[in-house]
């Protein structure tokens, strides 16, 4: 199983879409500042996740919620 999951940051305007096996792992990898892309917006909270059985399918899903429509589909999830 492959997630695709979207975490924001808790003090600046940040929406960071990523793709993984082990979603804890992950987070806590951009929360403890080990992921240079993310690093400056510490820390950061879970909003999204979906779980996709390919990691084909996980990598087209994460390059749509990446794009400007999947990033105001995302906006729309956080209201």
């Amino acid at each position: 199983m492959y997630y695709v999951y979207a975490i924001k940051s808790l003090n600046r305007k940040y929406i960071y879409v990523g793709l993984t096996k082990d979603v804890s792992l992950r987070i806590q990898r951009h929360n403890k500042g080990y992921e240079r892309t993310t690093k400056p917006y510490r820390p950061f909270v879970l909003f999204h996740l979906e779980r996709l059985p390919y990691r084909l399918s996980a990598r087209k899903r994460e390059k749509y919620l990446k794009s400007g429509v999947g990033k105001e589909f995302l906006k729309r999830l956080m209201k």
